[in-house]
């Protein structure tokens, strides 16, 4: 009789299984598989190491630039130089990973796992975009802000770095004059090229708010692009596919428009997904294209393509089979 009841009672010391699996759940086993794949950690490094370290190199050529060429310093906007290897190359490495994180369960079978042990399909893909999302997130505003201050530091002591804590202002415009200088063998300027000097007109005032709102803007760019590069991969369920389409979609599509007569190409541009990177990092006024929106629509428009694209690949993804 002992040994018939054993089960039984080993089993009452489990607690009873209640409820559905849930949300909560979910979006914790998406964190945990994002934690333990390689290619997250070389993906998001890459982010960080190309954004920062090209944006100092590109910012240290501009101070260097600016040293010879004085004229440049009029309507010179710092914070978008040091933020435009993000916003141009980040983009292009945060939709690889957006790709991978749905794309790479299909590839590998790994989806039908994942589907069997949470069946409801809108509450597994609703799972992986928060915890992508929120990965994404973090490491654009941790990477725009890095890039923000080291670029900046390449251009201090030039009079036109940036600040987020004090009011910057810079020449609007500026008239060049060269002329013969001291050189070598008493030929034109220092090393024998001509000497330049610049009288500046008016001045630009950006305000650290300004700067606060580019930083964040473009960290928001690069995250709604791994949206949409998410939202291509639950439509075409391929990586390689899905990285080419997104590359055609912010790269190419925009260099084909421009072939495009001025009275189209001006109204086409502003609703392709990649504009708003044109405006989102500018913080002197008159410094962005005159046919595109300001930035927070712009950005807007680029969130719209998001929207669209992760509706629809919600909609394949509990339609279609694993």
């Amino acid at each position: 009789m002992a040994t018939a009841t054993t089960p039984n009672v080993r089993l009452s010391l489990l607690p009873a299984a209640v409820g559905q699996a849930g949300l909560r759940g979910a979006i914790a086993s998406e964190f945990t598989k994002l934690r333990s794949v390689r290619s997250t950690y070389w993906t998001l490094g890459a982010l960080f190491i190309v954004s920062v370290g090209l944006g100092i190199a590109i910012s240290a050529g501009m101070g260097a630039n600016l040293v010879n060429n004085p004229g440049n310093k009029a309507g010179f906007d710092a914070t978008q130089g040091s933020l435009g290897a993000f916003f141009e190359i980040g983009q292009l490495i945060i939709a690889v990973i957006g790709a991978m994180v749905i794309t790479s369960e299909y590839s590998t079978g790994m989806i039908r796992t994942s589907l069997t042990a949470q069946p409801r399909r809108g509450v597994v893909y609703a799972a992986k975009a928060i915890a992508f999302t929120s990965v994404t997130l973090v490491i654009s505003l941790v990477t725009a802000f890095v890039a923000f201050f080291t670029g900046q530091l390449m251009l201090s002591g030039k009079g036109v770095a940036a600040s987020l804590f004090h009011i910057v202002t810079i020449p609007a415009t500026a008239q060049v004059s060269c002329g013969p200088g001291p050189g070598k063998g008493g030929g034109p300027g220092p090393g024998g090229g001509p000497e330049c000097t610049a009288t500046y007109f008016g001045t630009d005032v950006i305000h650290p708010s300004t700067v606060l709102t580019a930083i964040i803007g473009t960290a928001l760019f690069v995250t709604i692009v791994a949206l949409i590069a998410f939202g291509v991969g639950a439509i075409i369920r391929h990586t390689a596919g899905t990285i080419a389409a997104v590359i055609a979609v912010l790269f190419i599509v925009p260099i084909l428009e421009h072939t495009l007569p001025d009275s189209w190409h001006f109204d086409i541009m502003r609703w392709l997904p990649d504009a708003a990177n044109q405006v989102v990092s500018t913080t002197v006024a008159g410094n962005g294209p005159g046919h595109l929106w300001s930035a927070w629509p712009q950005l807007g428009i680029t969130a719209l393509w998001a929207v669209v694209l992760v509706g629809i690949g919600a909609y394949l993804f509990r339609k279609r089979d694993a």
